[in-house]
């Protein structure tokens, strides 16, 4: 497990480098993964301009600051995503807002098509779900905590769904997207902070 991690982050980009990706991917009519389709490239666009906005609009209480700036155990955050991937379009500008507090945080991420071997060490039921974020302790190397793919509400929203309709339809999804932009972030925020919490109890007394 460890040798798979390790070979993943150094192929790890930096935020911005992420950003830069998606960006010159939508002005090529491109995608990120294995699989390119039209379809594919289309939500790679309309996630550049998602994540464009919450990388200028995201807002973090003084208080979830102050939590996260007081965490003081140097780990790495390595997310695993493809820029077709909608929900990663809002969860990913949170996490590089809140990794930014602190300096003891190093922000990744990987592709998920090209670290099938680490996607594998991470499934959700099963699933290649994504984003998916893994918390590493950089001293150590044992991975913390995990996150993902989808902030707590929106999950219980999810199941709820799938338990009553079987299967997630377009107009689901379109809802979803309608609760991320209403909520901006904070369920996420608050989730993040209270795997912080976990991790080392004294940032949240």
């Amino acid at each position: 497990m460890d040798s798979i991690i390790k070979s993943s982050m150094q192929k790890a980009l930096t935020y911005p480098a992420y950003r830069e990706l998606v960006k010159k991917l939508s002005e090529q009519n491109s995608t990120t993964g294995s699989e390119k389709t039209e379809a594919l490239a289309t939500y790679t666009k309309l996630n550049d301009k998602r994540m464009k906005r919450w990388d200028k609009t995201l807002k973090i209480s003084e208080t979830s600051q102050q939590r996260v700036s007081e965490f003081d155990n140097p780990v790495t955050w390595l997310v695993i995503t493809e820029s077709w991937c909608g929900d990663a379009a809002h969860v990913l500008p949170v996490l590089n807002k809140m990794a930014e507090l602190n300096n003891h945080i190093d922000f990744k991420i990987v592709l998920r098509d090209e670290n099938l071997e680490l996607m594998d060490l991470f499934l959700t039921n099963g699933s290649k779900s994504i984003p998916k974020l893994i918390m590493i302790d950089n001293q150590t190397n044992d991975v913390l905590n995990t996150y993902g793919p989808r902030p707590s509400e929106a999950t219980s929203f999810v199941n709820r769904y799938k338990a009553k309709y079987g299967t997630l339809t377009p107009e689901f999804k379109e809802d979803l997207q309608h609760w991320y932009n209403n909520d901006k972030g904070q369920n996420i925020i608050k989730d993040i902070t209270e795997l912080l919490c976990e991790s080392e109890p004294n940032v949240c007394q």
